[in-house]
């Protein structure tokens, strides 16, 4: 009896282990089958804050995802509901990127779906927020009046005096002078010259003609 008993505490570490071995090989299988990929990062990350929304957003996952087309799936829409992705999602071993287009501002909420390794399609999803730029209001700036500029002293100067014409210089006062004049003097002239014409031509010969007349008369009386 005592040896019986000495004989199973022996042999019980070892059937222990084996136990051990036997659930370990049934259920590591299991385990195993349903550990799927994991979504293990995230660019942007999750519940960060951006000042625009980014060119892109890319996923990484724990293992190569399998499937390609419309298998691998990420949605990006906005508060409203808008759709922010721009094509279909890449797939590049266990990376997925889903290129963005527009300009959004609040919550961005970003939907995926993906074929693991080992088939499965897993899913999730994560926000993050952008704010925008902040545009800053201008402040209200205080204007003082420019002083107006000091009168200069400048010096006074006195105006170079121009010469006053002279009377012989002016020509408007010699004509406004002599205008009269000369025609006054050629018509003196002129009747000068016709009274001594007519004296010489006509008076003169007729009192010649008168003289000579009357010492005829005389002569014969006698």
């Amino acid at each position: 009896m005592t040896s019986l008993l000495s004989h199973t505490r022996r042999r019980a570490p070892w059937v222990l282990a084996a136990g051990l071995l036997t659930v370990f090989a049934v259920f590591a299988p299991v385990s195993a089958v349903s550990a799927h990929d994991q979504l293990v990062s995230t660019d942007p990350s999750a519940d960060a804050v951006l000042d625009a929304l980014p060119s892109e957003i890319t996923l990484g996952f724990s293992a190569e995802l399998l499937g390609d087309g419309g298998a691998n799936v990420v949605e990006v829409t906005d508060a409203a509901g808008t759709a922010l992705a721009d094509g279909p999602a890449v797939v590049d071993g266990t990376f997925v990127t889903q290129a963005l287009t527009g300009a959004a501002s609040g919550p961005i909420t970003v939907l995926w779906r993906v074929v693991s390794s080992d088939g499965h399609p897993i899913s999730g999803e994560f926000a993050f927020t952008v704010e925008g730029a902040a545009v800053p209001t201008p402040e209200p700036t205080e204007t003082t009046p420019s002083a107006s500029p000091e009168p200069t002293m400048t010096t006074m100067t006195t105006p170079a005096e121009t010469p006053e014409p002279s009377a012989t210089d002016d020509p408007s006062s010699d004509a406004s002078a002599a205008g009269p004049l000369p025609w006054v003097v050629g018509a003196i002239v002129l009747v000068a010259v016709i009274a001594v014409v007519l004296y010489l031509l006509v008076i003169r010969p007729r009192s010649r003609n008168g003289s000579a007349s009357a010492g005829s008369g005389t002569s014969t009386d006698d």
